[in-house]
């Protein structure tokens, strides 16, 4: 009989083939929240689970046994409480290596949406109107990378190589320019948006990323600079992001990702959807079916090399939960 693995049911939805073709092991569909996700495992039994971007803070540690498998269903994992599942014994692992095209795609398409204005031309025309605005080329603007992973990479490999564009990376630490487009790679955070055109952000949601685009360091931005975040909503303080772009000192910002999701103002008199200058999507940068399959098989990968006790070859998080 197949080894039952649970997955969460929106990312069940997003690779339906993938998950209902698996032969060796029987994937399901449960509720994401936590409490009902662990009822679901109670009830099957099983120690196996695939998870997605729900917060998961206490129960479900006590409930998978020790040797337990919590398969993140994508790279970030802020979701998931590492120490927590460390202590337990649980192994959690993510997929990586697996959606940076889809990001960097929607990262560079977002640009061009800025550029040209495509937002409000579109629904003008929807709307009945004609309004025609002069946009901007994106050939020799200047982007800002604010992270250097593989996203990044890949947003500059496609903003340098096709669009022309000079690509400035920020990293905390000084390092070389991890690939040839890059024109430039610093650690000092002034100096690599002092001149931007475009600020992307690229770092993880990790506690000491929290708020890492805050008042100030927004201040540092040129007033024609446009926000990009495809990152985690919780690196930007929204209500600092809300009063820049307000008063101006923002051209604008296109967000892929929120401090709460769904959307949900950060302050009641400062809601991004009344604002003109902001493009607004529902976390979609991994979501294409390339990348939800990926995503898919990576982490059925990890549950079978877990079932095979080929525990080292796991994309674990937190390896020191080996030695535990």
């Amino acid at each position: 009989m197949p080894t039952a693995v649970l997955v969460t049911e929106t990312e069940f939805r997003r690779a339906r083939s993938t998950f209902a073709a698996t032969e060796d092991v029987e994937c399901i569909p449960v509720p994401g929240p936590e409490d009902a996700l662990c009822d679901a495992i109670t009830r099957y039994r099983t120690p196996f689970v695939i998870v997605g971007s729900s917060p998961y803070r206490g129960r479900l540690y006590s409930t998978l046994p020790r040797g337990g498998v919590i398969a993140r269903f994508g790279v970030g994992y802020d979701n998931v409480d590492i120490p927590q599942a460390s202590k337990a014994g649980l192994l959690c692992t993510n997929t990586p290596d697996v959606l940076q095209q889809s990001v960097a795609e929607l990262t560079v398409a977002m640009m061009g949406m800025a550029a040209r204005h495509l937002v409000a031309a579109a629904t003008g025309v929807r709307d009945g109107h004609w309004q025609p605005k002069e946009g901007a080329e994106l050939e020799g603007k200047t982007l800002t990378l604010v992270g250097a992973g593989a996203i990044a990479i890949a947003v500059a490999r496609i903003a340098a190589g096709g669009y022309g564009m000079r690509v400035i990376g920020f990293t905390r630490s000084s390092r070389p320019a991890p690939g040839p487009h890059f024109a430039e790679m610093t650690s000092d955070f002034a100096a690599a948006v002092g001149d931007a055109d475009f600020v992307s952000l690229h770092i993880p949601g990790s506690p000491d990323n929290a708020k890492f685009l805050n008042a100030e360091r927004l201040a540092l931005m040129p007033d024609r600079a446009w926000l990009i975040n495809t990152a985690r909503g919780a690196v930007v303080d929204e209500i600092a992001l809300y009063d820049a772009l307000v008063s101006g000192r923002l051209a604008g910002a296109a967000l892929d990702v929120f401090a709460r999701e769904p959307y949900e103002p950060a302050a009641a008199d400062r809601d991004l959807r009344m604002l003109g200058n902001v493009i607004l999507v529902p976390h979609i940068g991994s979501n294409t079916a390339e990348a939800n399959r990926r995503m898919a098989l990576r982490a059925l990968r990890n549950v079978r090399l877990a079932i095979a006790g080929e525990l080292a070859s796991m994309d674990l998080i937190d390896r020191e939960v080996l030695e535990k």
